[in-house]
């Protein structure tokens, strides 16, 4: 599938990773349904895209909400006529030990609302928007691909119950969802980033950083762009589905 002139809805496409694969995408002519909770970010994100050398609109949602993703992804299909893609990646953390003691007492337990916060978001709002835009491709005969981001976390990361519960069923999707799918011209595919630069990692303390940065073995953390390029590769190449492309500087073989 060629980038230009295709619609390819991200979620989280306010900030961070969400606005540079929308940015990367948008520099190659593709159009961007961009869908995020806050409004001001989506359109700042709009206009880079616009100033990159492509269409973008912005959708506030969210992806938790069952009737808020119906509405959004109909007026996606309003606005743009078709859609081709979505890449599932708006999440949130709420790190945390499942249960931490000392010498027998529990101090702190991790929450059912923290839980249930990040599955929300991160597993049951990657299947609303995959299963709405799966549904819009199929009344309006558009073929396309569904790409969630996953971590590579999903394979276990130490205070991160809910976190990597959330992205190992994002994964298991992939391969559900192009069998099921194929039939229709739909793909799927994921992808499970190592460390990267974002906003979030940007705060934290240099020494942390310095750490993390030595674990991997590249020595450096990814940039955002080299996620954006994965993506651009998936949907251009049309004989990819059911599987995972972990880039993470080989952090995890």
């Amino acid at each position: 599938m060629k980038l230009q002139d295709s619609v390819i809805a991200i979620t989280g496409g306010g900030q961070g990773l969400g606005r540079a694969m929308a940015e990367y995408l948008a520099a190659r002519g593709a159009r961007l349904a961009l869908i995020d909770l806050v409004p001001e970010k989506l359109e700042a994100a709009a206009e880079a895209c616009k100033a990159a050398g492509g269409d973008a609109r912005a959708y506030t949602c969210n992806v938790a909400r069952e009737a808020d993703v119906e509405a959004t992804f109909a007026s996606i299909i309003e606005d743009f006529g078709q859609l081709n893609g979505v890449i599932n990646n708006a999440g949130i953390l709420r790190d945390g030990l499942m249960i931490k003691a000392r010498d027998g007492e529990i101090s702190k337990r991790m929450t059912l609302a923290e839980w249930q916060a990040v599955i929300d978001v991160n597993m049951t709002g990657v299947f609303l928007c995959g299963r709405e835009a799966a549904t819009k491709m199929i009344e309006n005969g558009d073929k396309g691909v569904i790409i969630n981001i996953s971590s590579i976390s999903r394979a276990g990361n130490m205070g991160q119950s809910n976190y990597s519960a959330a992205k190992a069923g994002v994964a298991a999707l992939v391969p559900v969802w192009a069998k099921e799918l194929s039939r229709y011209g739909i793909r799927a595919m994921g992808i499970a980033p190592g460390f990267i630069e974002t906003e979030m990692t940007a705060s934290m303390k240099p020494e942390a950083l310095e750490k993390m940065s030595a674990g991997i073995p590249l020595k450096r953390m990814g940039k955002p762009e080299e996620i954006a390029s994965a993506a651009a590769f998936i949907i251009e190449n049309d004989y990819m589905s059911g599987r995972m492309i972990e880039v993470d500087g080989a952090l995890r073989l």
